[in-house]
């Protein structure tokens, strides 16, 4: 495994890859990798000839306020399991080899980046299209693989690789999670061990919303206000936002969206000082005339 920390040096290993018939797969992170990461590198693996991993912590997706300082940088640690994983190359460049000047143009996606997440993190999604695509302009991979867990993320990048033609194909994998169901995050190392157990209720309320539209086939208004009403009760747990939408438009499922067959659950909560995201996709069966 090879890594490199300047945009040349990543670009002539891709060429020279490129040049014997292989697909470049990349999997973009910000380091502090665990099984979910891995999972992607897997992916990338399995559907592609060389595998860059990225690792770069992006300074434009913390507010002025959130936890930059200190995110978890354990950067020998990532290296020995991309190692492990097969990686062909670890890309971990400077802040001033990604943003060399003060950087004059961002990349937004009106609509999907104003609700949810960016209702309550202002400018994040702004951080994370503009590195994304900066990224992707760097490695110039044939797929790139995201993670289900940062759902809003996913569907934002897909949006802008369509809109501005990049050459890419974007997969998304499925949520990782641990044997008592809490969602990977390299955030969990902050969670004392009262706080891991409630932050599990997060986990827990969406497999009940699951049985509830799935199962029960209850409406989705009724299974959102259950939803709210358990995370809103939970003690030690502040809740951003809790809510059902439609896969595609993140927009709030109603029962006049009632015959939408793709939805998603989609919590985000701080437990003690720790900010967690979730969400589980819902097929909803159509209801009997």
């Amino acid at each position: 495994m090879k890594t490199v920390a300047t945009i040349e040096e990543l670009r002539e290993a891709v060429a020279d890859a490129r040049s014997t018939g292989k697909r470049i797969g990349c999997v973009p992170t910000m380091g502090a990798l665990h099984a979910g990461h891995i999972s992607l590198v897997e992916a990338a693996i399995d559907e592609t000839d060389f595998v860059v991993v990225t690792v770069f912590v992006n300074p434009t997706q913390f507010g002025p306020n959130e936890d930059l300082a200190r995110y978890p940088r354990p950067l020998e640690d990532d290296l020995t399991k991309c190692r492990a994983a097969g990686v062909d190359l670890v890309f971990h460049p400077e802040v001033d080899v990604v943003y060399p000047r003060e950087n004059a143009t961002f990349v937004e996606v009106p609509g999907l980046s104003e609700v949810l997440e960016g209702a309550f993190r202002s400018g994040h999604f702004r951080g994370v299209t503009t590195v994304v695509l900066k990224l992707l302009n760097m490695v110039l991979p044939d797929v790139a693989f995201f993670g289900r867990k940062d759902y809003q993320q996913q569907l934002l990048i897909r949006q802008m690789v369509t809109d501005l033609d990049v050459s890419v194909e974007i997969r998304t994998c499925p949520t990782v999670r641990e044997s008592d169901g809490l969602a990977l995050s390299s955030r969990n190392v902050f969670l004392s061990p009262a706080e891991r157990e409630t932050a599990l209720t997060i986990s827990r309320a969406l497999e009940r919303t699951r049985q509830m539209v799935e199962d029960e086939n209850a409406s989705p208004a009724l299974a959102n206000s259950e939803l709210q009403k358990r995370l809103s009760e939970t003690n030690g747990l502040s809740l951003d936002y809790a809510t059902i939408v439609d896969a595609a438009t993140l927009k709030e499922a109603t029962e006049a969206t009632s015959s939408v067959a793709n939805l998603v659950a989609l919590v985000a909560a701080r437990v003690g000082s720790t900010r967690l995201i979730d969400n589980l996709p819902l097929r909803r069966s159509p209801r009997e005339n």
